[in-house]
């Protein structure tokens, strides 16, 4: 019995340790966080982030506080497109090709979702924003 649980044991998987990113200072909504923005805590805190070099770049969706885990969810792009902005939508699908302008709903960085309200119809799509900042309006998501 006593060989059954050694072996159990030394086979068991170990634990993962990670180490979470705090913020190193308060950090505003919009900031670029950069690595003095960033520190690490031994601790393995559950949702926290455990990759410093991932954060470094990306913009702080909320306001971060001194000493608290930063979240993949709390940091996204740089916004590329703000909310309001005018910007252009390209549908694209079976060689036609329709342009026309529309009103960003929201924030959004190079490769995320947007909702988009169309000024020329009112509706409102969903599409993806590119680096020049128009949205690819994807034709399975109105």
């Amino acid at each position: 019995m006593k060989l059954i649980l050694m072996m159990f044991v030394l086979l068991m998987p170990a634990a993962a340790r990670a180490d979470a990113v705090l913020a190193a200072m308060t950090i505003r909504s919009g900031t670029i966080l950069t690595a003095d923005h960033l520190s690490l805590s031994e601790m393995t805190l559950p949702g926290a982030a455990t990759d410093p070099k991932a954060l470094i770049g990306m913009e702080a969706r909320v306001n971060l506080y001194a000493n608290r885990p930063i979240r993949p969810e709390d940091v996204g792009r740089p916004t590329l497109v703000e909310r309001n902005a005018i910007v252009p939508l390209v549908f694209n699908a079976g060689g036609l090709l329709i342009t026309t302008e529309g009103r960003a709903l929201g924030a959004a960085g190079v490769g995320e979702t947007l909702r988009v309200m169309n000024l020329a119809s009112r509706t409102t799509v969903f599409g993806t924003v590119t680096s020049d900042g128009s949205v690819i309006v994807n034709p399975n998501r109105f």
